[in-house]
């Protein structure tokens, strides 16, 4: 138990440690807006024109295109196949189900049958020694 109790004290230090450095990267202030050099208010707004989008199409995009696709057509061909094989083995399982049921009846039939033959046995043996 004390060992136990050592191994949750190890880890949840562990966690603590780690979350800390993680969330101490954030936390220090850095001004965004603000220029080292002068601290007063800027007088003329700049203006940025966005860059033209290219529409142009590399030539390696057609091709990975169509590999995506294959493997997609691939996926899908062998999920089929999956879903088949799993038809396939629910169908043998419950015929496995109803064969295995079919079976313990027709033991349980037979128990009882050779209790009945060892009834009639003693009976008989029993009547043979009252005779004699």
């Amino acid at each position: 138990m004390t060992k136990t109790i050592k191994n949750l004290a190890l880890t949840l230090t562990l966690t603590v440690v780690t979350a800390c450095a993680c969330f101490a990267d954030g936390n220090a202030f850095t001004p965004l807006n603000f220029d080292d050099t002068a601290y007063g208010v800027r007088t003329s707004a700049v203006t940025t024109t966005p860059a033209p989008v290219k529409t142009e199409i590399p030539t390696g995009n057609t091709k990975m295109q169509n590999a995506i696709t294959q493997l997609d057509n691939a996926q899908v061909e062998v999920r089929n196949e999956l879903l088949n094989i799993k038809t396939k083995y629910a169908d043998i399982d419950a015929k496995y189900q109803t064969l295995k049921a079919e079976r313990k009846a027709l033991d349980k039939e037979i128990k009882s049958i050779e209790r009945r033959i060892n009834k009639i046995d003693k009976q008989k043996e029993n009547i043979r020694k009252n005779m004699l």
